[in-house]
């Protein structure tokens, strides 16, 4: 059976690069230029460009799995650290309100990423590394996720770490777009949890 899979705030899919299987996906990323890089990574993927938070709430029931990573900015204990360059502003709170749909609506399986915050959750997640993970199925804190990011990383450090080379790509800032990829094995072992695959691999 072919599992629908809907694949919010995209990016350049790093979530995405090592799913496999019977799969249909359906990518959205609101920058056409991301956009059409991932296009170009994923060819048979379904890439559309529009505000992932309005397509969810219009279309979540026609998926059979969804992940959604949110932008985590105001979320971030880096740029609250940073407040001498960074003025106070309201967290972006549609990552709380696609969970609470997803929770109450969505039949399906779904996974949604973000940064670990400044403040408590509002809505208690897993916890793998970084990040903060809510999810309809159990991601045990010990999932493998990869070597994870060094402060001094260059360029050709996290391409190779994340598997993608964006040496030729022109009018996108690479460092920015790269470090906003998710690390493909964590997509990969959270996908193999949500469909009970075997062989998971933790540390």
């Amino acid at each position: 059976m072919t599992i629908k899979i809907l694949n919010l705030y995209a990016g350049i899919g790093g979530n995405r690069k090592l799913w496999d299987g019977d799969i249909e996906v359906t990518a959205i990323e609101i920058d056409p230029k991301i956009a059409k890089i991932y296009q170009d990574f994923f060819p048979n993927d379904k890439v559309i460009v529009i505000d992932a938070h309005e397509f969810l709430l219009s279309n979540f029931e026609k998926y059979d799995f969804i992940w959604s990573s949110p932008p985590c900015p105001t979320h971030s204990k880096v740029r609250k650290a940073n407040g001498e360059q960074n003025k106070p502003i309201y967290p972006d709170m549609a990552l709380y309100q696609e969970i609470i749909l997803l929770q109450h609506y969505f039949k399906g399986k779904w996974c949604i990423e973000n940064v670990i915050a400044f403040y408590e959750p509002l809505i208690k997640p897993f916890e793998v590394a970084k990040h903060w993970f809510w999810a309809n199925f159990p991601i045990p804190k010990n999932l493998h996720h990869g070597r994870g990011m060094g402060k001094d990383e260059n360029l050709k450090d996290l391409y190779k770490l994340k598997g993608f080379d964006l040496t030729n790509i022109e009018g996108i800032d690479k460092m920015k777009t790269i470090r906003n990829c998710v690390e493909p094995e964590t997509g990969k072992h959270i996908f193999e949890l949500a469909f009970k695959k075997p062989q998971l691999k933790l540390v």
